[in-house]
């Protein structure tokens, strides 16, 4: 499954819902992105919408537009945004089935499994194109329960948490994975999304798709085929959702069945409420959480800010309060990159 790609998110480009879409711009290596179709911000470049950096990827306004404006064949179609609950909005459905009548491939991250249509399936087989839906649950044959050899592993293994979902858990992992490859360090990072494995994610498996009985399982046999296949000096998980979310509580099960050696926190300071809804409740100040990590028997070794929502001379300010409220590093990845977790790690682990 690898080529070229166009990115679909049809309105959602410029919203957390498109952190599938996002990631991609920001870094594959399992495809060539092509393109967005997203009408909302089109004849712009995706880097600069998403953050301000040009990366040559121009937004267009509908497939018919961006096959006219290419010279080369599209192979994929990625459905680019992670909405609540992963259904197919039925507006992002006929964007979906403009790709398989023009012979597109589409693959689909969300639970609303595109070849569960009828006549989705029809298009794909008729125009020799295929549906990959990558969150389709696997056999019980193909899962892993856990076993206890998680114990061999004596690599450090670093996860990066949130206190909440969609805030740039897998980004900040990205970047520590290739801030310690670029430090000479061997390191490989362990995806639990959709969007890691889009990105080119060799060790991981998708955690939205995998039954309970079995995370504990996949999230140790992740880690131990990647420390005895690739002998890295450091491994890097990805977080999910966040430990007191209450629709979708998550992050226990990877400090205690990846038995982890220390925490990336993410953190993005405007955000109020779980899930950006008041009734779910309010995030909890980040001591509380810092904390509640210290009693899984695991410490938090560094604070990573998500800036969304701060103005630019908010920024440092922020970055500053949380220093001396914590007093552990704080870093801004976005901004100021990681590589002063790299070298904090190397010291702490003695890389």
């Amino acid at each position: 499954m690898e080529g070229t790609a166009l990115i679909i998110t049809n309105g959602y480009f410029m919203l957390n819902d498109a952190k599938t879409a996002h990631g991609l711009v920001r870094g594959t290596e399992r495809y060539k992105i092509a393109g967005v179709i997203d009408h909302k911000c089109a004849g712009k470049d995706a880097g600069e919408v998403l953050d301000g950096k040009h990366r040559d990827i121009p937004v267009f306004e509908s497939l018919d537009q961006a096959l006219k404006t290419l010279n080369y064949k599209v192979d994929f179609g990625i459905i680019g945004v992670a909405t609540h609950g992963g259904y197919l909005p039925d507006e992002l459905l006929k964007v979906v089935k403009s790709f398989l009548e023009n012979g597109i491939s589409i693959v689909n991250g969300l639970h609303d499994l595109v070849s569960n249509r009828i006549e989705m399936r029809e298009l794909a087989e008729k125009n020799g194109c295929k549906i990959y839906d990558i969150r389709k649950p696997r056999t019980f044959n193909e899962l892993h329960f856990w076993t206890g050899k998680i114990k061999e592993v004596v690599a450090p293994k670093i996860a990066v948490l949130g206190t909440e979902c969609a805030i740039g858990k897998r980004t900040t992992a990205r970047m520590l994975t290739q801030s310690t490859k670029k430090y000479g360090l061997k390191s490989e990072m362990i995806y639990t999304g959709q969007t890691g494995w889009l990105q080119g994610g060799k060790y991981g498996f998708i955690f939205d798709c995998t039954p309970n009985d079995f995370i504990s399982g996949e999230i140790e046999n992740a880690i131990y085929n990647c420390y005895k296949e690739a002998n890295p000096d450091i491994i890097f998980v990805e977080g999910q959702s966040a430990l007191r979310n209450p629709s979708g509580p998550c992050g226990s099960e990877f400090l205690l069945s990846g038995k982890m050696d220390g925490v990336i926190l993410q953190h993005q300071p405007t955000r109020l409420y779980f899930d950006d809804e008041e009734e779910y409740g309010k995030l909890p100040e980040i001591e509380e959480e810092i904390a509640l990590i210290k009693m899984y028997g695991v410490k938090t070794l560094a604070i990573t800010l998500n800036t969304y929502g701060l103005a630019p001379n908010e920024i440092k300010e922020v970055q500053k309060e949380y220093a001396e409220r914590t007093g552990i590093p704080v870093i801004l990845p976005l901004q100021e990159g990681v590589d002063e977790i790299t070298e904090l790690l190397k010291k702490v682990f003695m890389l």
